[in-house]
Order: structure tokens, then sequence, then C-alpha cells
């Protein structure tokens, strides 16, 4: 048994379709992805699954995963700071609660990068999905040049005291960190396992001193960044690595399900 499972956390396996897949070609690979795993005997008492997808597929995901029941779940992939109002093109936390959503990922380093996003906003939109009922995937990692210069630790850190500012130690826990090192994403290059687990160790460490160790012992922190069927194994033996934020591969069907039957191998 791995030992995330033994700490009691149950691994995330989220799949980041990022701006890709119209509705009916949502319906197309939600589908497929459940025959899938079904030839692969997924437990999701192992490893849960979840698709995180464009807010235009939500509610044809949805009806797919509720009306058919099945295995895995859905969230989206960002939120807005404000409630409701003039903020067109805007999706309020409240709107995706309504579509069940269990999880929004924000913070995430596209969203950092072309949208200007900082920690503080990354901290605010975290605020809004936990007031809403919804688990955050909340994003953090290190550019190129900053593990270059070997600072990327503190530099991590740094954003994880930021965007976690104003939790509650119970919504720490609660909650899911996704370290995603930017130079990693979508690149073909990918953290090694002992790096990953560096980082998310040394994540984990600050949310013990933050926020306290039963808060530490829950938290879900998953790596993202070139995750494949290939190297995930490796990737999550890391202690504190419980999850991975899947990008590209989550496309594809067979590919994502190898990923997130993981311990089978």
């Amino acid at each position: 048994m791995a030992r995330t499972q033994l700490m009691g956390r149950t691994p995330l396996m989220a799949g980041n379709w990022k701006m890709n897949l119209n509705h009916v070609e949502a319906a197309g690979l939600v589908q497929k992805l459940a025959w899938t795993l079904s030839d692969y005997r997924y437990d999701n008492a192992k490893a849960q699954a979840a698709v995180i997808v464009p807010f235009t597929d939500i509610r044809t995901v949805q009806n797919l995963i509720e009306g058919d029941k099945l295995p895995f779940t859905f969230g989206a992939q960002d939120v807005s700071v404000h409630d409701s109002g003039a903020y067109t093109g805007e999706v309020s936390a409240a709107m995706l609660a309504k579509l069940n959503c269990a999880y929004v990922v924000v913070g995430h380093s596209e969203r950092r990068e072309y949208h200007g996003e900082t920690d503080q906003v990354v901290n605010a939109k975290a605020l809004k999905v936990i007031a809403a009922g919804m688990t955050p995937i909340i994003c953090v990692g290190e550019r190129l040049e900053i593990r270059k210069e070997g600072t990327h630790v503190p530099y991590v850190l740094g954003q994880v005291d930021g965007v976690l500012a104003g939790l509650t130690p119970a919504q720490v826990g609660a909650a899911v960190i996704a370290y995603e090192p930017v130079w990693a994403i979508g690149t073909g290059e990918v953290a090694t396992p002992e790096d990953a687990q560096e980082v998310c160790g040394a994540i984990r460490e600050r949310v013990s001193a933050s926020f306290g160790a039963d808060a530490a012992s829950k938290v879900r922190i998953q790596y993202g960044g070139s995750v494949k069927a290939g190297n995930v194994v490796d990737i999550m033996a890391g202690p504190d690595v419980d999850g991975a934020l899947v990008g590209g591969a989550s496309l594809d069907p067979e590919e994502f399900a190898r990923i997130i039957t993981f311990y089978a191998r």
C-alpha cells in the first residue's frame, strides 16, 4: 500500500483538459475513460480521479457522470473573485457549485502568466471556492530561472504562504495543493521523483509549521508537469506526493486511465 494511503490520504489524479474539447467531444472522452477504467478494474478507494474541464463542458460532463454513476468526478479550471455583478465573461463560485463541481483549480501557472494573477488573487479565489462548498486545487510552482538559481524551495514556500493566507487549519487540511514547476508544464520536461518529493515535502513541512500537524497530515499535495503513464509510478513513490495534476496526457483516455491506476503496477 502506498505511503499516501497509509497516512489516510487517498491520491487524487486530476486531468486538466485546459482549452480543449467542445461539449460533444467531452462526452465522448468521458465515456471512453469510464470504459477504459472498467477494463483496468479501477478502484477509487486506491486513487480518486477527476476531470477538470472547460466551463462550456461542465453541464454535459455533469450529466454523464451523475446520470451513469461513473466512478470519477469533475471540476472547473478557474473561478471569479466576485460573487456576481457586472463582470462580463467571469464565472462565480456559486455558479460552479450549482453544477455540483467537486474541484476548482486556482492559480494555474497559465493563469498567472497570461492573466497576471498574483498569490493574493489566487488566495481570494481559493476562499471563494471553499465558501461555496467545493475543494480548491491551489497551484504553486517556480519558473526555470528560479530552479537554476537553486532558490525554488523558498520561492514555492513563499507562494504557499500567500495562497493559504486566511484559511483555517481545517480548510487547509481539506484543500489540495498542486506543485507544478512551470518549466515542466507542457514541455516534455519533468521533475525527477526526487525533485517532486523535495518540494512536496517542504510544502507539507510549511503547512505543519503554519497550520499544525493535523492539517499537514490531511492536505493532499499533487505533482503536475508532463506526468505520463511511463513516469507516474516513480513520481507517486514519494511519501509526500498525493496525486497528480495531469495536462495533455488526460486527453487520451487510455493514457489517463493508466495514470489513474498507477497503484496496480
